[in-house]
């Protein structure tokens, strides 16, 4: 039986990581302007989209692998999808609360309930916080992760048709329009520094990935051991085929 290998790259993973957001980091203090009409506080931007993007795209990956665990009916790609969803949650968070601190700098208010694209992904965000309930209110590992493969499919579809349902809305949004800045696009300056931003949090978003990944792959490797070792000293044998093992 294969066994999957997470921890390759590991290392290169988290020092690109590092080279990354330090460049971005200094990129957006140092070398793009304040904005002309938000000023200082527009910088923000430069945190929230990006966690918003890898966010929404790690809900995709986990609807991805949640297909092909269906498909293969691989326990590698059942965590896979577990992780991605565990890490883009961890990512809504941040972006909502980024938001809400850009939405009050803006407009005054920490939330604007008619403002289409913080709605949508809060929606978005709850619909995913339901993986955790539905997966572990289940007991028999296989059931737990054959639903929760079909919940990440199902969810991950409903992503790029808000993406679209929101992008159809903007005409009629509030939600500040740093990409359509004066002279029909953002300033070079600025753009080069979003997207320095959004792959610095991408490859971040990538290596914890795959740091939980091995984790929870050893952990479960030790938790089998353990039941091997118990069942040897009880003289009961376990085979290759046992039950999957429980996230």
């Amino acid at each position: 039986m294969h066994t999957p290998s997470f921890g390759r790259g590991l290392r290169a993973l988290s020092l690109l990581s590092v080279v990354l957001l330090i460049g971005a980091f200094s990129m957006v203090f140092f070398y793009a302007p304040n904005d002309a009409d938000q000023g200082f506080i527009q910088k923000i931007f430069y945190v929230h989209v990006p966690v918003a993007i890898v966010a929404l795209l790690g809900f995709i990956a986990g609807g991805i692998y949640g297909a092909l665990y269906l498909w293969r009916g691989r326990r590698a790609d059942d965590l896979r999808s577990y992780v991605a969803i565990h890490q883009a949650v961890i990512l809504g968070v941040a972006a909502l609360v980024t938001g809400s601190i850009w939405a009050r700098a803006s407009w005054g208010h920490w939330w604007v309930w008619d403002e289409p694209t913080l709605v949508s992904f809060l929606v978005v965000f709850l619909l995913f916080a339901c993986y955790w309930p539905l997966r572990f209110s289940l007991e028999d590992p296989e059931r737990q992760a054959r639903f929760a493969a079909v919940f990440a499919v199902i969810a991950g579809a409903f992503v790029p048709i808000n993406f679209m349902a929101v992008r159809l809305a903007q005409s009629y949004a509030p939600h500040p329009k740093v990409f359509m800045a004066t002279g029909g696009g953002m300033p070079t300056s600025m753009f080069v520094t979003f997207l320095l931003c959004l792959l610095a949090v991408a490859v971040l978003a990538v290596t914890l990935w795959k740091y939980e990944l091995t984790s929870k792959h050893a952990t479960m490797r030790v938790r089998q051991l353990k039941r091997r070792l118990s069942a040897d000293s009880s003289g009961t044998t376990v085979g290759r085929s046992a039950a999957p093992q429980q996230i």
